[in-house]
């Protein structure tokens, strides 16, 4: 990779969105989770986030189909990794704002994994 920033266009990352039935739901969950404000919002777009920092967005979709993790049939489609100081408190956080667990736990001793709203897999993982 090279150094030289001179000879292509800035690129930089404005967010990462999610399709789902329900916008509001979804930012309501992950900005309760992260603590981040609506930054935009219509009736089919939400976005949360800081200004200058790459935010979360939350998408419309009429025919919206869940992932069904760990069943490959409709794949995760976007996954998240949120770093937590307390794995316990955190894991009962995530389900008093809505989260919900899946039978598949591949290593609770270092991470769960949770379902969002939407059904979107997500991983709170000690910061360690």
């Amino acid at each position: 990779m090279s150094a030289d920033t001179t000879s292509g266009p800035a690129i930089r990352l404005l967010s990462v969105d999610f399709d789902c039935p329900d916008p509001a739901e979804l930012a309501r969950f992950y900005g309760d989770a992260l603590g981040l404000p609506i930054l935009y919002s219509s009736d089919d777009f939400i976005l949360l986030g800081r200004e200058g920092s790459p935010g979360l967005g939350f998408i419309r979709v009429a025919d919206y189909r869940r992932p069904t993790w760990p069943d490959p049939s409709q794949g995760k489609q976007a996954h998240l990794e949120l770093g937590v100081d307390d794995l316990e408190a955190a894991h009962a956080e995530m389900l008093a704002l809505g989260a919900v667990e899946p039978p598949v736990q591949p290593h609770p001793d270092q991470r769960r994994v949770l379902l969002d709203p939407a059904g979107h897999p997500f991983c709170i993982s000690t910061l360690a």
